[in-house]
């Protein structure tokens, strides 16, 4: 089935330097797929005018440009001029809109007690638009537009990834891009995310019953130890990728932890509040990690009561209650820590629920008995105690994020385990 292309182009040199990551291409393309849009590429370029008017020239080919960034009141802010050019429109002022901006930017200058002329050139300049654009909304001062050119509809959003999302409903509603939606039907999907199963295992399951294709189009892609496994399905193969999550579900059972797109976090924090136990968390060498993976999720508040970062020694002590001797004997870095740290946050904080992560993160600080990557994890539980412990490869950084989940799927594993017991 042949559905309408989307092309997507991010704008900033910011982007282009790795000075920030681009979170709006990735959105782009999951909603243009979940749409019916075949999203084709994501282009990130800088703020030289040539370079952006090239990707927009390029991006015109498909039925819908989805463009972000670049629409503020300073000069190297061109996406609007640029997109006009490109789709053949006149650019003009549009008073209400004008009027808008300047209602907002005169709010800015009373704030920062400054004159508003300092504000006035780039309020025209933001309301300065393709002739026959729809003005969907305005983020802050910047306009999001929709430009329907000859073949194809541009949709022009803020670059901040919350002013996006925001405007971006407006967007799908507006008529040009309706034009191009109606009569697609969006493909279907299968998520299987598996923990502890190798990527090679995955990908030889889905060999095994003939690999993709046929309307179903996989992806296997592994995240911190999660290997997460995508089934597109066009219309008509549903059959088909029911049978392809089948043949991996099957060889891989006890590894699958979810068939939707919640994360380890949120199903962590669903098995507690099913149960109605409080969690709390102490951490070393992950420095707060998982208590912010945890509370990265809206609503947790109701689960976590909060955690300790127990860097030093003294940390472990004083505020955990892990004795002197017991890191004499053992070594912060151990299993024996990490089991009293589980039980010094449950006890201090009164959860009913203790997760500890002691390890060495390096790039320092390992030693033959203890090498870098080597991390013990502890969680403490009304229904018993349950330890374990990886040596997990890679840098600093790759340590603590897979410390960090694997931290949170030993709770689910001692949850699970749990609830199943309580059956």
């Amino acid at each position: 089935m042949s559905r309408p292309r989307a092309a997507i182009v991010v704008t900033g040199s910011e982007l282009v330097r790795g000075e920030r990551d681009d979170r709006n291409g990735p959105f782009y393309a999951r909603e243009a797929l979940s749409l019916g849009l075949t999203p084709e590429r994501i282009v990130i370029v800088g703020d030289d005018p040539d370079d952006l008017e090239a990707a927009l020239r390029a991006a015109s080919e498909a039925d819908v440009c989805l463009v972000s960034g670049g629409l503020g009141p300073t000069h190297d802010d061109r996406t609007v001029e640029l997109v006009a050019r490109v789709s053949g429109r006149q650019l003009r002022v549009d008073e209400d809109l004008e009027a808008r901006i300047e209602g907002v930017s005169r709010s800015i200058a009373d704030r920062l007690n400054r004159p508003y002329a300092d504000f006035a050139a780039g309020v025209t300049k933001q309301a300065t638009i393709p002739e026959g654009a729809d003005v969907i909304g305005v983020a802050g001062t910047a306009p999001g537009l929709v430009v329907a050119a000859d073949r194809c509809v541009f949709v022009v959003l803020p670059g901040p990834p919350g002013e996006l999302r925001r405007l971006w409903p407006a967007a799908v509603a507006s008529a040009p891009l309706r034009a191009v939606l109606d009569g697609t039907r969006p493909p279907g999907r299968r998520v299987l995310r598996f923990f502890g199963a190798s990527e090679s295992a995955v990908a030889r399951a889905l060999a095994d019953v003939g690999g993709d294709g046929d309307g179903v189009e996989a992806t296997i892609c592994a995240r911190d130890f999660e290997i997460h496994v995508d089934l597109v399905v066009e219309p008509g193969a549903e059959t088909r990728g029911d049978m392809i999550a089948a043949a991996l579900r099957a060889p891989l059972e006890r590894f699958l932890f979810s068939e939707d797109e919640r994360s380890i976090a949120e199903i962590v924090l669903e098995l507690c509040r099913t149960r109605g136990l409080r969690l709390a968390t102490a951490e070393s060498c992950t420095g707060g990690m998982v208590a912010a993976r945890l509370t990265d999720v809206p609503g947790s508040s109701d689960v976590v009561l909060g955690g300790v970062v127990a860097y030093a020694n003294e940390v472990k002590t004083a505020e955990l209650g892990v004795a002197g001797a017991l890191l004499t004997a053992h070594g912060a870095v151990s299993a024996e820590v990490a089991a009293a740290m589980a039980a010094g946050v449950r006890s201090r904080l009164g959860a009913d629920v203790g997760i500890s992560v002691t390890g060495v993160a390096g790039p320092g600080g390992g030693t033959q008995e203890k090498p870098v990557g080597l991390v013990h994890f502890h969680v403490s539980s009304p229904d018993g105690e349950s330890g374990r412990q990886f040596s997990l490869p890679g840098d600093r950084e790759t340590i603590r994020a897979r410390a960090t989940v694997a931290a949170l799927h030993l709770v689910r594993t001692v949850l699970t385990r749990s609830r199943h017991e309580d059956e």
